[in-house]
């Protein structure tokens, strides 16, 4: 029977572009999704881009723009990563749109009228030097829970607890570094502390929505229990949902100058999505939500499980929705034996590099589907496996089978399949057999036994074709119908497997449907042959092998600064001796420009390296990488002025392009005079100015 499903992938916050970790993510849920399709159900396939908060209004008013065009210019660089490594969405759509204001104010009016809105009057961190209240992900301290240091004020990222910024202990302020001091604030809370919703979620979250792993740990927060530092936990808690002008996000009803925390209108905007979509179709959108029959499915990482098995699922129920019949939790995407992801921080494998350097997206995508199962677990990117992988796999097995066998048919038949008979009909019928497995593994989310299982049907093909040698059949007399059938064989066979893989390989299916001339592959066609008689059409190569360069390449680090060229004496200025002399013309060469650096970052990776967004008066950023993490906090460079050359090269680094060079000062002998000074104009320069 045909299902009716509508699923999501977490929203990307609109302040960056993708990094690995998302496109791991949208493929995971995109193999999902059609595989589904291809089982016949029907699937409404959403995303949106979270554009609300005050790292957004803040990051914003850095660039110069509103933050409606900030976002708007974060969404419009979307589009390259999810068709480079084709991901298909039914939609995409953002935070700030009318559907989610709409939903957002709906949902919230219906929980206050289950009464489950409360308000009350409470202490709030304010950063004195920036004069304004600081937004949870702005203030950082230790753990109430567990200790753990640099946490955010909402929710911790090493034991999972959430609480209140005011827990956290030794807090500062990540705008200024100053310690923020405390003010009243009339706040609005979710009672998710109310018995109902406990006993709601605890039935929820244990009656097989969850995978076991993430429901025994969501089960630890809805009891008493002892933290390692001696103090308690006491179940759940109220959940503020408010927060103070100015904020850029949906302002409450009835409440001016107050607006919603922005993971609470976050999650509406999968059915924001939805909405659009549907509206877009001339569908009712109640009238679909209120289908029994509706699945709803959430694909999100692991750092963001307390919103979607708590918050999100209470939301739901007692505003009187559907809620998600699964939640699927995955982990975190390491880099070459270990590296994290972070999204904050940068990754150390670019996405849109990867596409520029001519690497084929399905090796990604079928390499990542090898290492991912049905579990809560993190996978590691490794570039010698990932060659081995798709070389020995999808080259020197899969893709192997068709051009073993495709010449043969096309010069000695026509192109024209036979009749199947003895060794090779049992060995069709086993790739057969193998379909409802294949179905139940992936729709498990367990890609990699799935491929596992392929690739040893890919083995058994060719073990048949070694055995009979079409080649040597070929060179036979009378040996004809023999390979006749033999080619046949790998053909029918080679066509199975792609219906097993094309939900990992759907751009690669494409092309063997063309080659094959058949209409685009089902799940159920596995049950059936081609036939004899069917015409296929000419081979030509589908996929090449990974080269070593591209991988080298793709990892590139960054270039090292060359030494001084002359050797350094002990009564050179700064440590070295001074340049040779240059003239006019040589000088006028070097466009030096006054540039703002509106944002700033570590570099996952790198212990020297900072990520710099520069405002060069140009209407748009720039992205630079520069050498001074030893000496500089990046929420110390923020807001400030510096020079730049602005006319250098842009240079691919491991790490991404960097589009110019930061002038900063040191001494020649950096181990007897450390430090590294940035440049910094006197106030009244502007970015853009040329310094001459």
């Amino acid at each position: 029977m045909s299902r009716k499903l509508f699923v999501t992938t977490a929203l990307p916050y609109a302040n960056g572009n993708f990094h690995i970790g998302h496109i791991m993510e949208y493929i995971q849920a995109d193999i999902w999704v059609r595989l589904q399709r291809m089982l016949g159900h029907e699937v409404n396939f959403v995303g949106a881009d979270d554009t609300h908060g005050a790292p957004i209004m803040i990051a914003a008013e850095k660039a110069g723009k509103t933050p409606q065009q900030f976002v708007a210019d974060i969404a419009a660089g979307r589009k390259p990563y999810l068709d480079g490594f084709h991901i298909a969405f039914d939609n995409w759509s953002s935070t700030d749109s009318p559907e989610n204001h709409q939903l957002a104010k709906a949902i919230y009016l219906d929980l206050k009228a289950a009464g489950l809105i409360s308000s009350k009057v409470i202490e709030q961190f304010f950063d004195p030097e920036k004069a304004m209240f600081l937004p949870d992900r702005f203030i950082k301290g230790e753990c109430p829970k567990c200790g753990t240091k640099d946490q955010y004020g909402d929710n911790c990222e090493s034991c999972g607890a959430v609480y209140a910024p005011t827990d956290l202990r030794n807090p500062y302020s990540t705008l200024s570094g100053a310690k923020p001091v405390l003010k009243s604030s009339e706040h609005f809370f979710f009672k998710l502390s109310d018995p109902r919703c406990v006993a709601f979620l605890e039935e929820w979250t244990q009656d097989g929505r969850l995978q076991p792993e993430v429901a025994n740990k969501v089960k630890e927060w809805f009891t008493v229990r002892t933290n390692p530092d001696g103090s308690t936990s006491e179940g759940l808690g109220d959940w503020d949902i408010s927060r103070d002008a100015p904020y850029f996000g949906i302002e409450i009803p009835d409440a001016p100058g107050k607006y919603f925390y922005v993971w609470l209108d976050a999650p509406v905007g999968y059915l924001a999505s939805l909405k659009n979509l549907l509206d877009q179709r001339g569908q009712s959108y109640e009238t679909y939500m209120a289908d029994p029959q509706l699945e709803q499915y959430h694909f999100i990482g692991k750092d963001i499980v307390t919103f979607h098995t708590l918050f999100w699922p209470a939301m739901l129920k007692f505003s009187g929705r559907k809620t998600p019949d699964k939640v699927f939790v995955h982990g975190f995407l390491t880099v070459n034996n270990g590296e994290k992801m972070s999204k904050s921080r940068g990754t150390g494998l670019d996405p849109l590099k990867y596409l520029g350097l001519g690497m084929n997206p399905e090796w990604l995508r079928y390499y990542l589907a090898a290492k991912l199962s049905g579990r809560n677990e993190d996978i590691d990117f490794n570039a010698d496996d990932f060659m081995a992988r798709v070389n020995s796999d999808l080259v020197g097995k899969y893709v192997n089978i068709a051009s073993r066998a495709a010449g043969f048919l096309a010069k000695r038949f026509g192109g024209k399949l036979a009749d199947v008979s003895g060794d090779g009909d049992a060995l069709l019928e086993h790739l057969r057999d193998a379909s409802a497995n294949l179905a139940e593994l992936l729709a498990e989310r367990e890609y990699g036994k799935a491929l596992r299982e392929i690739m040893l049907l890919a083995d058994r093909v060719n073990e048949y074709v070694d055995q009979n040698k079409p080649w040597e059949l070929a060179k036979q007399e009378g040996m004809d119908s023999h390979l006749h059938d033999v080619c046949t064989v790998c053909i029918e066979a080679f066509r199975l497997l792609t219906i097993y893989l094309k939900p990992v390989l759907p751009a690669l299916a494409a092309q063997v449907e063309a080659f094959l001339r058949v209409g685009p592959l089902q799940w159920s066609d596995a049950a059936k042959a081609l036939g004899a008689g069917h015409v296929i059409g000419e081979y030509k190569h589908l996929m090449q092998r990974v080269d070593v360069k591209q991988l080298e390449a793709l990892f590139e680090p960054p270039a090292r600064a060359e030494s001084a060229p002359t050797a350094m004496e002990s009564v050179a200025p700064g440590g070295e001796e001074l340049a040779p002399t240059i003239s006019i013309d040589d000088f006028v060469k070097i466009d030096l420009r006054i540039a703002q650096i509106v944002n700033c970052e570590a570099v996952e990776g790198s212990t020297k390296l900072l990520r710099l967004t520069l405002d060069v008066g140009e209407g748009r950023t720039r992205n630079v990488f520069s050498g001074i993490a030893s000496a500089y906090q990046p929420a110390d460079l923020i807001g400030k002025l510096t020079v730049m050359v602005a006319n250098l090269a842009p240079r691919k680094m491991k790490f991404g392009v960097s589009e110019g060079m930061v002038l900063a000062a040191s001494h020649g002998d950096e181990k007897a005079q450390p430090g590294i000074y940035v440049l910094n104009p006197w106030p009244g320069a502007q970015p853009g100015m040329r310094v001459r």
